[in-house]
């Protein structure tokens, strides 16, 4: 927001223009945007169509013009839209900074304003112009120029009242400006024209920065700026209570195949939208595009770098072919339909060489593979009832859509993810902590963090997940990571130990889940190669890849700072090469055998609640 009084008519103070003409922009603040120049980049050109225009934000200084525009520019480069943010406050510091407050220079300040918005409109991209512009007059010559060049123009008027924005006054220019420090300030002792017929009005008061970004995309969807397809909705395949019974009852009559437990948890991957778009276990289209591109190309690029698929025996393809539909049954219960289903050969090595990158039959999850049926079925999923696994951990397993009305409910305005299937160590918290004070200091007020353990299967040496999320609680208890801005929630996918290809999978489904950052540490998804014991994946590749990938444009990849021990400090720090002897480098394995052997780590590796955790469950497998 600018700092900003009486634009063209004569102030109502007695200085004159002169005096006026020597006041330049000093009460003004650069605002920064919360988009990085290479996450701009990546969406220039990702969406045909032209989508040029200028919204206009206008209203007093402390409505709230600067906060919906910097995260309305978010949104729509984080769903495709290329879009760019003027601020009034970031002009007056350089286009504009020869210009004071004299009438004559307000007016011009607006006119040049509306002239480069035109322009950034004309490039094809959706300019928000953030400005107070309080006379009715510099607005309608602001539309006239977009009008005159055929460039949609909407106005949208920013309205808090006055004293709640005093209230906010987080410079304290209204405090300065009612001492009679700062002269002609608007709303103050310069009037505001509140605009007649603007496109829309939105009540900052009242309405919370996501509701109000809501309306102006609903604006924008209405008049054909920004297409439907790019909110990007989760996709959930539960069937909708009104048709319950008759599923139900056609469930019970239809052929069945029985799936596994790994197949049931794909099922719940599918079922709660993690994997929107798509609209069941994948045909053979959609597989070859995610072997082949690590995406899905129909409707625009969106990662999707592993096949969520379901093996079928030969005999089962046999008894099948031709049928409508399926059941699916679990444990001899009917938990979903398989509706107009496609069945394709399981080609297992070309799969695992390239998924995984090698064939190697004591991967355990390629074994998995190599065991399974020789068919793939494909087909629209309608599962029937909410899945639950009864293990005292339903209560985390919020869906995305959950997760998305728990984030609202927090006022999170940035949501950064952390994924892992290891107990949480300082090293991980001081990474966590690291990116908050980021975010920060990035200028997002209430940044959450989700930490997301995986939770469907995973191999017989990792820690089991109940005793992970015991850990979890513990060091959440002992204050490592801040409570209030915590979610803990469990991600239902097995974890397939496929590293660059499989961590794309991981950020991509918190990306559907609400999540706009996501860390990323060493060896992502990794683990040693079973014959040689080596590193399967180079372990830098992961991050690498991420900031590469397409089709993940909702997200911003935080890279892993490498943490280790600090002998010296007695603390995990962030490695310094030049100190390289006061760090102690405390690996996985090396963590794991202290535990399994009932010692401690050195003093502030981990919480000591969390490490006693680790150690109760290492002594409850010898028991």
């Amino acid at each position: 927001m600018e700092t900003s009084g009486n634009t063209h008519k004569k102030p109502k103070l007695s200085n004159t223009s002169e005096n006026w003409s020597m006041q330049r922009a000093t009460n003004v603040t650069y605002q920064a945007h919360h988009v990085s120049r290479n996450k701009r980049g990546q969406v220039v050109g990702t969406r045909g169509g032209f989508r040029g225009c200028t919204v206009w934000m206008t209203g007093l200084s402390g409505a709230g013009k600067t906060t919906v525009s910097m995260a309305l520019e978010e949104y729509l480069v984080c769903h495709g839209i290329p879009c760019y943010s003027l601020d009034g406050d970031n002009i007056r510091q350089g286009l504009n900074k020869n210009l004071g407050f004299s009438p004559e220079d307000r007016e011009e300040n607006i006119r040049r304003i509306a002239e480069v918005a035109r322009l950034f409109a004309d490039a094809g991209l959706v300019c928000i112009a953030s400005f107070i512009s309080p006379y009715s007059r510099d607005r309608l010559n602001a539309r006239k120029i977009h009008e005159a060049a055929g460039l949609p123009f909407f106005e949208v008027f920013v309205d808090a009242p006055l004293d709640v924005c005093e209230q906010r006054d987080v410079k304290g220019l209204y405090k300065r400006a009612r001492a009679g420090e700062i002269r002609g300030f608007t709303g103050i002792d310069s009037e505001y024209e509140k605009p007649e017929a603007p496109e829309l009005v939105l009540k900052t008061d009242s309405c919370s920065v996501n509701e109000c970004i809501q309306q102006v995309i609903d604006l924008l969807q209405e008049r054909d700026i920004v297409p439907v397809d790019a909110s990007y909705e989760v996709k959930e395949l539960y069937v909708h209570e009104n048709k319950l019974d008759l599923a139900k009852a056609d469930a019970e009559i239809l052929p069945a195949v029985q799936i596994g437990k790994v197949d049931m948890q794909w099922v719940q991957v599918l079922a709660e939208g993690w994997a929107t778009p798509l609209n069941g276990f994948m045909r053979e289209r959609e597989f070859l595009q995610c072997l082949h591109f690590d995406c899905l190309l129909d409707g625009g690029v969106i990662n999707l770098s592993v096949p969520v698929v379901l093996p079928v025996s030969s005999s089962d393809k046999e008894r099948l072919d031709g049928v409508t539909a399926v059941a699916l049954v679990y444990e001899g219960r009917r938990v979903a339909i398989l509706r107009n289903p496609e069945f394709y050969e399981h080609r297992k090595e070309e799969r695992c060489a390239r998924q995984w990158g090698t064939t190697c039959r004591e991967h355990p999850y390629i074994k998995m593979v190599m065991e399974s049926g020789d068919w793939l079925v494909g087909g629209d999923l309608q599962v029937l009832d909410k899945i639950t696994w009864n293990d005292g951990l339903d209560q985390y397993r919020l869906t995305p859509t959950e997760l998305k009305q728990k984030f609202k409910e927090m006022n999170a305005d940035a949501v950064f993810a952390f994924q892992l299937r290891n107990p949480v160590h300082n090293g991980h918290a001081l990474l966590m902590q690291d990116t908050h004070k980021r975010l920060v200091e990035r200028g997002y007020r209430r940044p959450v963090l989700l930490l997301h353990p995986l939770g469907g299967w995973t191999k017989d040496d990792d820690v089991p997940l109940e005793w992970r999320m015991r850990q979890h609680a513990a060091v959440l208890e002992e204050g490592v990571l801040e409570a209030d801005s915590t979610v803990v929630a469990v991600f239902p996918s097995p974890m397939m130990y496929a590293g660059p290809t499989e961590v794309q999978w991981h950020c991509r489904a918190r990306m559907v889940a609400g999540a706009n950052f996501y860390i990323v540490g060493r060896d992502p998804a990794g683990m040693p190669h079973p014959a040689t014991g080596k590193d399967l994946y180079e372990p830098s590749h992961g991050a690498k890849v991420l900031t590469m990938a397409p089709g993940l444009i909702s997200l911003e990849i935080v890279p892993f700072k490498v943490a280790a021990y600090n002998k010296v400090k007695k603390a995990m720090d962030f490695y310094d090469s030049k100190n390289h002897q006061d760090y102690d480098f405390i690996s996985g394995t090396r963590m794991r055998k202290m535990a399994r052997e009932g010692q401690n780590p050195p003093e502030g590796f981990m919480a000591p609640k969390a490490w006693t955790v680790l150690k109760e469950y290492y002594k409850s497998q010898k028991a």
